[in-house]
């Protein structure tokens, strides 16, 4: 398997002592992140069963048992034919320990359907369920120095892929074109599950489409997620094809100011939101306050985007930046008539600043 195996049985134990401290006799973890952070190793449609304390159980389809196991440290897997058989397996587990209180996941992520919490409550109409999604989110906020150095390497990786964008952009090429070469070159050197927006257009989030097309005199955004042992870095660049306008280039200039001033205010102990007050009036100052997207950072991990995330879920405005939280800045584009205009980079927050990794 990827990793020391401690690494990830001490997330289990750190994880089964908030359990108890929360009074929860057991959880449920279906997110395909979570379950990477506890067993170390991706598997599509997860099914984690970990109880307060004891060892945790791993459900997985029939004839799957043995990759698992040399993918993961957890010995306890069970097969399954039919989804029948991973619920039944699922409701014995809660009944034949006499759990009360179960955690499961809500969550923004694939594999967090409502559809399965559907299914566990009518399964399940005695146990009180309880969301374990602020427990998983504050373990996996501070990252530890493997998990810094994945991170690191898939740095590396995400800029290859912005050199190809760079090399790649021509009018009359569609976004799709642009796209299918990026994550080629991500592949190639070893990310997995990379993600990659491009847009011509001024979209704020853009999967690419391949009817639309680089114009002649255009503005171009690429977003890269590269990943390596499942960790991304994330990163952004705004793309001038031939002659910009006024307007692009003062919006890149205006860009480029606030990103130098969001890296000089994000340090340890200051809350996010005192951040996006700032730069908030800035733009505001500077004529952009109808361009610019609130929400400035997000965190960067096992997903491109996850908690901390600033630009959906305002109360985590109010987190305070930690050591080793590991921050994408700046996050949202100004989004002008021309396009998205977009900088942003992965970085590692440290005592004596934060490191750029992309």
């Amino acid at each position: 398997m990827r990793g020391n195996p401690e690494i990830f049985r001490r997330r289990v134990e750190r994880f089964q002592e908030l359990l108890r401290e929360n009074e929860i006799d057991g959880a449920v973890i279906r997110t395909l992140s979570s379950f990477i952070y506890f067993t170390g190793t991706k598997w599509l449609r997860p099914a984690l069963l970990i109880p307060a304390e004891g060892e945790p159980i791993v459900y997985v389809v029939k004839g799957e048992a043995e990759l698992f196991g040399e993918k993961s440290w957890i010995e306890n897997v069970h097969e399954f034919q039919k989804v029948e058989d991973l619920m039944a397996g699922i409701v014995g587990w809660i009944h034949r320990n006499g759990f009360q209180r179960v955690g499961l996941e809500f969550g923004v992520e694939r594999d967090a359907y409502l559809l399965f919490l559907k299914v566990f409550e009518r399964l399940n109409p005695s146990i009180e369920i309880v969301d374990v999604f602020g427990i998983t989110t504050g373990m996996r906020m501070i990252k530890d120095e493997w998990e810094l150095e994945n991170i690191r390497k898939a740095g590396k990786i995400a800029q290859k892929g912005m050199e190809v964008a760079g090399e790649t952009i021509k009018p009359g090429l569609s976004e799709l074109e642009i796209a299918a070469e990026i994550v080629r070159e991500l592949m190639l050197n070893g990310s997995e599950d990379p993600k990659v927006y491009v847009s011509t257009t001024p979209r704020a989030h853009a999967e690419p489409f391949r009817d639309l097309r680089v114009p002649e005199n255009g503005v171009v955004t690429v977003v890269i997620g590269a990943d390596y042992n499942h960790y991304y870095a994330n990163m952004a660049r705004t793309f001038i094809v031939g002659k910009p306008n006024e307007r692009v280039k003062r919006a890149i200039d205006v860009k480029e100011e606030a990103y130098r001033m969001a890296l000089e205010e994000t340090r340890i102990g200051v809350s996010l939101a005192s951040v996006e007050r700032k730069l908030s009036g800035f733009f505001r100052d500077k004529g952009f306050a109808d361009a610019y997207l609130a929400g400035y950072t997000h965190s960067v991990g096992l997903l491109i985007e996850e908690p901390p995330i600033t630009t959906i879920v305002v109360p985590q405005r109010a987190t305070k930046v930690q050591e080793n939280m590991v921050l994408a800045i700046i996050h949202p584009p100004l989004m002008i008539p021309e396009g998205a205009i977009k900088h942003e980079d992965t970085y590692i927050v440290k005592k004596e600043g934060i490191e750029r990794v992309t």
